[in-house]
């Protein structure tokens, strides 16, 4: 056999596997999907939306989330790391792979973009998110959650998220009421007045 006609059989072959890698993930994404849809389909969907998009600021928007970030909260939910009486029961049936495909599925969807509705507020916060407050040791918010509050896989998008519901988890952080994901916002919150908590919050609702 020729060095050349060689190559040609090593090409192919290397091509062929690249292929049955790429539909191994394709299938692997498309059971994902399939059984978080299924998950939200049950329950999810009644207070964070289909498609993870909330009307309701109670409930947080978890359209474009972070998808290793949602997984963590699940399963911090399951294990009671992270206290709420309304998703301890959502949790307790959730298996790890159930808790990485929801964290896909949300990751994949588009993140609300809206404008935030007091323009005047949402720019104390921009102030405070990119630049903190020397005076009283306030850090800048951007520092751990990034110049676009898109977060991380450890730290959770902000950017979009509704105004109440950010509010709400800065007080339950103050008030050491937020039992996960809280060495440092113990630290940061306890600096900040309740007007530089709702500044904040307006001004990444409308990122």
């Amino acid at each position: 056999m020729s060095f050349m006609r060689t190559q040609q059989i090593c090409r192919g072959l290397v091509a062929l596997a690249l292929l049955a890698l790429a539909g191994a993930g394709t299938a692997q994404g498309s059971d994902d999907e399939a059984r978080a849809r299924k998950i939200i389909g049950g329950s999810c969907f009644l207070c964070h939306g289909a498609e993870g998009e909330s009307a309701s600021a109670i409930y947080p928007r978890l359209a474009g989330q972070n998808a290793e970030y949602i997984a963590k909260q699940l399963e911090n939910f399951k294990n009671g790391q992270r206290k709420s009486t309304a998703m301890a029961p959502m949790v307790a049936s959730l298996a790890p792979e159930d808790m990485v495909a929801l964290g896909k599925f949300f990751a994949s969807r588009p993140a609300q973009q809206k404008k935030a509705r007091d323009q005047d507020l949402a720019a104390v916060g921009r102030y405070i998110y990119h630049h903190g407050n020397r005076f009283s040791g306030i850090p800048a918010c951007a520092t751990c959650h990034g110049p676009d509050a898109a977060g991380s896989a450890t730290l959770p998008r902000l950017a979009g998220q509704h105004v109440a519901y950010t509010e709400d988890q800065l007080k339950l952080f103050n008030k050491r009421e937020r039992t996960n994901d809280n060495a440092v916002m113990h630290a940061v919150v306890e600096k900040m007045t309740a007007l530089e908590m709702a500044a904040v919050a307006e001004y990444l609702s409308g990122k």
